[in-house]
């Protein structure tokens, strides 16, 4: 929540963020516990900005080695961060890069866009890449949900999360979907596609109702976290959207996909980060979020696929490198370089 008096704040006093409340308690028991524990690096993490303030202060004051992950960009062109909270945001982004031993991102495009772009003054070794994955304990725990009452020949297609309007708008593949039904190349009786917690679904519901996909697009409620899990390992395949805006990001729930070893249609932009880790999986059942018909001709052939049994599945030696077990070993020698240059 945000700072407040009666219910009501002002403006600057969610500045960076909401948390910027944690500020001043944060620092007192930051430096309680330093001075306690003499840590050799601190570490922060993004996406709370108030998060790199805290540590930066803190850097200042004790001269401590500081490690900022900033996971995605802090300022990306999908951001809603505007007017004076742009301005807080790039002020403390620049300080962080000035005084960070190390930068973190999740994607090879983030870091091409600080280090050439936006701060190429600094030093190729500054830049670390630690991706995300998944986890591997959350799937021992998890079996495949029973499936809805439907025909054996029934296609299920799922996706769990947030459609964004802007970044993950599924307009284009619903019109995609349409044409294709219109053709009677795909038909309700064969086919089942749930958008799980879309976020949208008044909007999407029109939508929906509008190209005649009731029978075959169906809105689903958010579930748990396991659940869904369950419900990704007994679908027949997944989707993903992730439109060109965010070509220097990857959805995390990607590598989930690829740990429930099912098939994937992507609709993403075939320069992004997405599409390369998909090409790098052996994927290549994709088409860019916004064109229609490129969607149209890409979802027909994976559906054919699909039916055939011949879909394209990374390997195992893949899907093992994308667990999370990897990526403290990653952290960790990022670390032990920081403690040998103090």
């Amino acid at each position: 929540m945000h700072l407040s008096f009666r219910g009501r704040y002002l403006s600057w006093m969610a500045l960076p963020d909401r948390w910027m409340s944690w500020t001043p308690f944060a620092l007192s028991t930051g430096l309680q516990l330093i001075a306690k524990n003499r840590p050799n690096v601190l570490f922060s993490t993004y996406p709370c900005a108030t998060a790199h303030l805290i540590a930066l202060i803190i850097h200042r004051i004790t001269g401590i080695s500081w490690i900022a992950d900033f996971r995605d960009p802090m300022l990306y062109k999908n951001d809603n961060v505007k007017g004076l909270q742009y301005h807080f945001y790039s002020w403390i982004e620049r300080q962080t890069m000035q005084y960070c031993r190390r930068a973190v991102f999740t994607t090879p495009g983030a870091i091409e866009h600080y280090a050439k772009k936006r701060y190429p003054q600094y030093p190729a070794d500054k830049w670390v890449l630690i991706a995300n994955g998944y986890d591997e304990q959350n799937f021992a725990e998890c079996t495949a949900a029973d499936k809805d009452n439907h025909s054996p020949a029934k296609l299920v297609l799922l996706h769990a999360g947030y459609l964004y309007r802007v970044e993950r708008d599924p307009g284009c593949f619903f019109y995609a979907l349409a044409s294709l039904l219109k053709q009677n190349l795909i038909h309700p009786d064969r086919l089942k596609i749930v958008l799980r917690a879309s976020g949208y679904e008044k909007e999407y519901g029109e939508l929906i109702g509008r190209y005649g996909l009731q029978e075959m697009v169906f809105l689903q409620p958010a579930v748990a976290y396991k659940q869904a899990l369950a419900e990704m390992l007994s679908a027949d395949g997944l989707l993903l959207f992730q439109g060109a805006l965010c070509n220097w990001q990857i959805p995390a729930k990607i590598y989930e996909y690829f740990r429930a070893k099912k098939p994937i249609f992507a609709l993403t932009d075939v320069a992004g980060d997405t599409a390369n880790l998909l090409y790098d999986a052996g994927i290549d059942t994709l088409a860019p979020l916004d064109d229609a018909e490129r969607i149209a001709s890409a979802f027909l052939a994976f559906y054919n696929l699909l039916a055939r049994g011949q879909e394209p599945l990374p390997d195992d030696a893949f899907i093992e490198k994308q667990s999370r077990f990897s990526r403290p070993r990653e952290l960790s020698a990022s670390l032990e370089r920081v403690l040998l240059e103090r």
